[in-house]
């Protein structure tokens, strides 16, 4: 089917989706006026640039829906009236840090200890997962993800209800000296560095330390430490079974993807395939995996709020030897330090193999901080 063709079809409201998914809608009625009202917080404001803007996306998104093999549905959200440019500017911002085994730790593999689970979601596993976040327009992901599973792992190793900690310390005061993934704060830097710094100053929670959407400086007075790490686990990068056996045996996991493309700004729900970017650019938490309707998926969840399936997103999950593979050709642009530029292969499907670590020794904190 022809784009003209599926404009003509939502020009006659008719219903332009083949094979309708579970949560899908048709959107082929959905008006500018209508999505301002609704994803815009009520705001009667009618900008004609962003209406065109809109109009050229929701062609997109029925065009998507009207392929009879798709996986994944796609949909409106607070991203519709946004270029892609805007999208990656405004809510990507980490990338894997190639050199963080300078920092202590090593690329560990995971042994199994036995047959692993079919599925997983450590959603319903007690309150080992807190609600879904939003970073804002501040490029702090790679917070967001660290602060998640540090809340995670703190659950596991305590037995106690996941606290919610705050990402607004580790952007504000982790050190980034190499500028591995950006040059910290809202312009981007790594998991594994906010958990060297967790492991020597503590994390504090959301209550004493709110977050801004800010780099702004760091407020040693917010900081009331209540959990501390003693190191990090680094998995070796583009291992399918080192990845499964991490989440299935040791709880959610930071990992990076890359999620700059059009497919994740128009993201609803379903399994998301056949994506050709290896651009990494987005850090997220690996909480679980499955199977729906014959394919199999890991379970992602996603610091952009409501976004997608709640917050979340799955992406097909290949198996051992299976995992497709690319080439990113610009890693100044997304997984290097300052002045690396040699080009990168990344495994999964948007890269998921990339890069991948959670903390370990999580533990209540005492004594005075450490900055």
């Amino acid at each position: 089917m022809t784009l003209n063709k599926v404009i003509a079809l939502a020009s006659a409201s008719t219903v332009v989706i083949a094979d309708p998914q579970l949560g899908e809608r048709d959107w082929s009625g959905l008006t500018y006026e209508q999505y301002v009202a609704d994803y815009k917080n009520g705001l009667n404001i009618i900008d004609e640039d962003r209406k065109t803007i809109f109009n050229s996306n929701l062609r997109l998104i029925l065009e998507h829906n009207a392929k009879p093999d798709k996986t994944w549905h796609a949909g409106p959200n607070e991203f519709t009236d946004w270029t892609n440019e805007e999208f990656r500017a405004g809510r990507t911002g980490s990338r894997p840090d190639p050199r963080s085994l300078h920092l202590g730790a090593t690329a560990e593999h995971v042994a199994p200890g036995g047959p692993l689970p079919q599925s997983l979601d450590w959603r319903e596993k007690g309150s080992v997962v807190t609600p879904v976040k939003n970073q804002g327009g501040c490029g702090s992901c790679w917070a967001f993800s660290a602060t998640e599973t540090l809340e995670s792992h703190y659950a596991i190793s305590t037995g106690e209800a996941a606290p919610v900690f705050s990402p607004q310390q580790i952007v504000s005061c982790s050190p980034n000296p190499d500028q591995c993934g950006g040059s910290g704060g809202c312009q981007g830097s790594t998991q594994p560095l906010a958990f060297n710094y967790t492991e020597t100053a503590g994390i504090t929670t959301e209550a004493d330390y709110p977050y801004q959407g800010v780099t702004g400086t760091c407020q040693t007075s917010k900081i009331q430490p209540v959990a501390k790490n003693t190191g990090y686990v680094q998995l070796p990068t583009n291992n399918y079974t080192d990845l499964v056996t991490a989440v299935a045996t040791k709880g959610p996991i930071a990992i990076s993807v890359a999620a700059g493309g059009i497919g994740w700004q128009l993201y609803f729900g379903g399994i998301m395939s056949g994506s050709s970017n290896f651009d990494m650019d987005h850090a997220v938490q690996l909480v679980g995996y499955g199977t729906e309707n014959d394919k199999d998926y890991w379970l992602v969840r996603n610091s952009w709020g409501g976004w997608g399936e709640n917050g979340y997103i799955r992406l097909q999950r290949f198996g051992e030897g299976k995992e497709p593979c690319g080439v990113d050709k610009t890693p100044q642009d997304g997984d290097a330090c300052k002045g690396d530029t040699k080009p990168r292969t990344y495994c999964g499907e948007c890269g998921i193999l990339s890069s991948s670590s959670y903390p370990t020794g999580l533990k209540k904190a005492t004594g005075e901080i450490q900055v």
